[in-house]
């Protein structure tokens, strides 16, 4: 057998070996408007936006670990109810969380599209009800313990800075 066949043999081997689909393409597990539907009553209100700027930037950028990506934010909001859909890397690649917040406490904490090769669980409600009821102490942090998830502590770590996040942006929308 010529090296140029070989070649081309590898070449076909290699194109139909089977493929985790997890690994070619992004996980949706819910579509966004399917978690703002479920978040409010009737319609959906209209996105309103918060601007990322001055101490807000400053106190995202220390609940994130760096800087915000966006100047600002989009968030849905009905009564004492807001709704975010915010992104965080976990290891190398951006997890989009869907989170709701009344009255100052999570009430729902759903991962809407995971694009990480490794760490997917963080998805199941074992993981993420773990947040439903959690509230901000000292300004930035989780007044409860959140269990990790072995094999998954970047994409943990991800959903608990989004939770804290959340919180934040929200008390900044519902004011005083």
């Amino acid at each position: 057998m010529s090296y140029p066949l070989r070649l081309v043999h590898l070449l076909l081997l290699l194109t139909f070996l089977p493929v985790p689909m997890h690994a070619l393409a992004d996980e949706v597990y819910k579509e966004p408007q399917a978690f703002l539907r479920e978040s409010f009553v009737g319609d959906i209100p209209e996105p309103a936006a918060l601007w990322v700027v001055g101490e807000k930037k400053e106190v995202a950028g220390d609940i994130l670990g760096h800087p915000p990506a966006a100047l600002r934010e989009r968030y849905w909001k009905q009564g004492s109810r807001t709704a975010w859909i915010l992104e965080e890397v976990g290891k190398a690649r951006p997890i989009t969380v869907g989170i709701l917040v009344e009255e100052n406490a999570i009430r729902k904490l759903d991962v809407l599209v995971y694009r990480e090769t490794r760490g997917w669980e963080v998805r199941y409600p074992v993981f993420t009800n773990q947040f439903k009821g959690a509230e901000l102490e000292g300004g930035k942090t989780l007044d409860q313990p959140i269990d990790g998830i072995t094999g998954a502590t970047l994409s943990v770590h991800a959903l608990t800075k989004l939770a804290r996040l959340a919180l934040y942006f929200s008390q900044l929308v519902d004011g005083p």
